[in-house]
């Protein structure tokens, strides 16, 4: 069995190394390992079933259709209500648009489910406001980034959805239920850390707000965070399942932009076609990713893990701590969507065994691989962060340790305080 760990782990280094796309990296290296263990025929033949396979699952509809549901959002005028809402709730604090991206990438995210999305519109609609009232551009690019991946914690999220399909079928409506808490948790923290800089900068106050600007935005903003009530409500209620739930948001947004007189012939084809390349993405990582799950238990890899880590310590915590730190490691250079089709089933059934609840679990690995996200070399919204702030990556990295360190502090309060994303599903049980 050593052999065949080496090959696949060996190979998909080293193709990740000379810059192989992951996905392509993940089906190589399954396929050498393959090789090395049976005929090659039945290699290329086992392989290619794998990843048919691990595709035909009714739950991954929902991926697509979320995916343009986000696409109509961030093109649809969505964006703008909610930062306008933003504005206007806690705009005139001192700093107040720092506040206003963090607020909005959450909104955003959460509605769209996509880090990228928001970090894309979100950044790109404040940015110019930022520069004209001299707020720098490198910590407004550090804010944008990092509170862009608390939509991935907030439902509904995609991530979420295919870590119920890596689990087994952990319930998608608990996952996102217990998302709620340790998404807004992290947005506060985030928050409260830009205060101290604001401070430092003696950023001045924003314009004044009233009563009826705030009564007003909410209203403008209203009819799309309905879309979170429609979606989760239905979910949690049973009224419908969470792939029925993605096709009523395409059709939901759809109309709402038709009423925002934001689509046109022009706008359509661009987000059709933004949806199918991402997709197409999206679904050749799942493809190749279970067909390295595959691999890995027929070659009895996640016994193995589960036997070395059991051997360091029987406590639940220092697993987790250890399984935190293993994961933060593997964020900072693979995607999140194979990250969580690969190491699911290798670290899910060692807390299994020890008690840990695997919709903890799921919110704990979500969390780990937001922080990828922001990091390089492969940290995706940190470089659309960066793009759109039109900076580097060098500048931003210096703003952005402080909420690193900010980021990890939370992680380590949903680790160690259970209650913090179980107590929500634990009401609807």
């Amino acid at each position: 069995m050593i052999p065949e760990i080496l090959i696949l782990v060996v190979s998909f280094v080293i193709l990740l190394a000379i810059g192989v796309p992951v996905a392509w990296s993940i089906g190589l290296s399954c396929l050498f390992t393959m090789l090395f263990t049976i005929d090659s025929l039945a290699s290329f033949t086992t392989i290619a079933q794998r990843m048919a396979t691990g595709l035909d699952s009714f739950s991954l509809l929902a991926i697509p259709f979320f995916i343009l549901a986000g696409q109509i959002m961030n093109q649809g005028g969505i964006a703008n209500r909610l930062i306008d809402f933003a504005k206007a709730l806690i705009g005139s604090l001192p700093g107040g648009l720092i506040y206003v991206n963090v607020v909005a990438a959450m909104l955003f995210g959460a509605i769209a489910g996509s880090a990228a999305a928001a970090a894309s519109a979100i950044g790109g609609i404040l940015g110019p406001h930022m520069e004209e009232e001299n707020y720098s551009r490198e910590f407004g690019a550090a804010i944008n980034v990092t509170s862009s991946t608390t939509g991935l914690i907030i439902p509904p999220s995609n991530v979420l959805i295919v870590y119920s399909l890596a689990s087994g079928g952990v319930s998608i409506a608990s996952l996102f239920l217990a998302g709620y808490l340790p998404g807004i948790l992290m947005g506060l923290a985030l928050m409260l850390t830009a205060s101290f800089w604001i401070k430092k900068k003696k950023y001045p106050a924003g314009n004044s707000t009233s009563i009826g600007r705030i009564f007003s935005t909410f209203l403008r903003a209203l009819p799309s965070l309905l879309l979170l009530v429609v979606v989760i409500g239905g979910i949690v209620s049973g009224i419908f399942t969470a792939t029925e739930a993605s096709g009523i948001a395409v059709l939901y947004t759809f109309i709402l932009a038709l009423i925002y007189g934001e689509l046109n012939r022009k706008v359509l084809y661009d987000i059709f076609l933004n949806s199918i390349g991402t997709t197409a993405i999206v679904m050749l990582l799942i493809a190749t990713s279970m067909s390295m799950s595959w691999v890995m238990s027929y070659e009895s890899i996640p016994q193995s893990v589960s036997e070395a880590l059991l051997t360091l310590s029987d406590n639940k915590y220092v697993i987790l701590l250890i399984i935190n730190l293993l994961l933060l490691f593997v964020g900072t250079f693979m995607d999140m969507t194979p990250a969580v089709l690969i190491f699911t089933p290798i670290f899910l059934p060692v807390l299994q065994n020890l008690g840990v609840d695997p919709v903890h679990f799921g919110i704990l690995m979500v969390m780990n691989l937001c922080v990828g996200l922001c990091t390089p070399p492969v940290g995706s919204v940190l470089f659309i962060g960066v793009s759109v702030a039109k900076t580097t990556i060098q500048k931003v990295m210096k703003p952005l340790l402080p909420l690193y360190v900010v980021m990890a502090i939370v992680l380590l309060m949903v680790t160690f305080i259970p209650a913090i994303s179980l107590w929500l599903p634990s009401l609807f049980e």
